[in-house]
């Protein structure tokens, strides 16, 4: 994945017939769907619909960002379910870390069908993260941590420096997306790396104790850091989330059969 990164937006349309299906990608925080391309054209050869925004303040430059509140990217995300939504029987949320979080954000307000994220971001374990209200006042970036990367030679075209503004922003996001994890009722796939230099196993825990009323699976991601979706085990997170996809729709399917039969 070398060259010149490609932040577009990605859009597919819908295949073949019966079951409608349509999955919403979600990217991280100061990437861009660049890092989630290949998987977003894997679910578009499995027959899915996908959609993949470009969020508001991402693919320009850092300062763009520093500009933006975080209730923009949720707006960016939501608009691409409701318009798949409206033309599909099943629809599906999926993200890489900060996109994690904005996927089960759209989970906790929306009725998606299931949830795919891989390394979800939902803590912020540096110590400066509580005082970053204030610290923007006066300190405009950081360095960044991207291209947490195994496999060699890959670049996911994020941003070199981290805004402190927008950094405030994710951490009020995280804090209060936690607090709506206890309404998501549809089922949860999480990828996670065994090594990940960006998201730790904080935000894992907070997940677990979130998703009171959704069963959870996890598959550990043993030859990949934190973007996964560019790494040694992109092809299982691939794989893995059409798999996990058809098998929530039948499984939905059978249980409408069922309860039709029920009532006659």
């Amino acid at each position: 994945m070398t060259g010149v990164p490609d932040h577009s937006p990605f859009s597919s349309t819908v295949n073949g017939d019966g079951a409608r299906i349509g999955v919403v990608l979600s990217h991280g925080f100061t990437g861009s769907p660049h890092g989630l391309r290949a998987w977003a054209q894997s679910l578009a050869d499995a027959g899915f619909a996908v959609r993949m925004p470009l969020l508001p303040g991402h693919g320009t430059s850092w300062q763009d960002l520093a500009r933006t509140r975080w209730p923009q990217w949720h707006g960016a995300l939501d608009d691409a379910y409701l318009e798949l939504d409206s033309r599909c029987d099943h629809v599906f949320v999926a993200g890489l870390s900060m996109g994690g979080a904005l996927a089960l954000r759209i989970a906790a307000t929306r009725p998606v069908a299931g949830v795919i994220v891989v390394n979800p971001g939902l803590v912020i374990d540096d110590p400066r993260a509580p005082l970053a209200g204030i610290l923007k006042l006066v300190l405009k970036s950081t360095p960044a941590i991207a291209n947490d990367i195994l496999k060699p030679g890959m670049d996911e075209g994020a941003y070199p420096r981290t805004p402190v503004a927008a950094a405030h922003e994710l951490n009020k996001m995280f804090k209060d997306t936690i607090r709506l994890l206890p309404r998501i009722t549809a089922p949860v796939r999480v990828f996670r790396s065994t090594v990940d230099h960006v998201v730790s196993d904080t935000s894992v825990a907070a997940l677990r104790r979130g998703l009171t009323n959704a069963p959870l699976t996890l598959t550990t991601l043993e030859n990949s850091y934190h973007v996964a979706t560019l790494d040694n085990d992109a092809e299982e997170i691939f794989q893995g989330s059409a798999d996990f996809i058809r098998a929530v729709v039948a499984g939905t399917a059978a249980a409408q059969v069922q309860e039709g039969t029920a009532h006659e």
